[in-house]
């Protein structure tokens, strides 16, 4: 594997792993769409999408 294919494959390890922890801890994780929208994503599927002030608002 190359660096980029190397660097791909850790964040997405990290993403996993920050998955399982937060449903081992009953919290969320908080990241940005490809849209540029930052969420909240529960351990149960709920997202809720987060505005310019850190309010919430569900979308599923």
């Amino acid at each position: 594997m190359n660096i980029t294919q190397d660097l791909a494959k850790l964040i997405r390890l990290t993403g996993d792993r920050a998955k399982l922890d937060a449903k081992a801890n009953g919290t969320y994780i908080v990241y940005k769409t490809n849209e540029g929208q930052i969420v909240r994503e529960y351990s149960t599927g709920k997202i809720e999408k987060m505005n310019e002030q850190g309010c919430l608002s569900t979308f599923f």
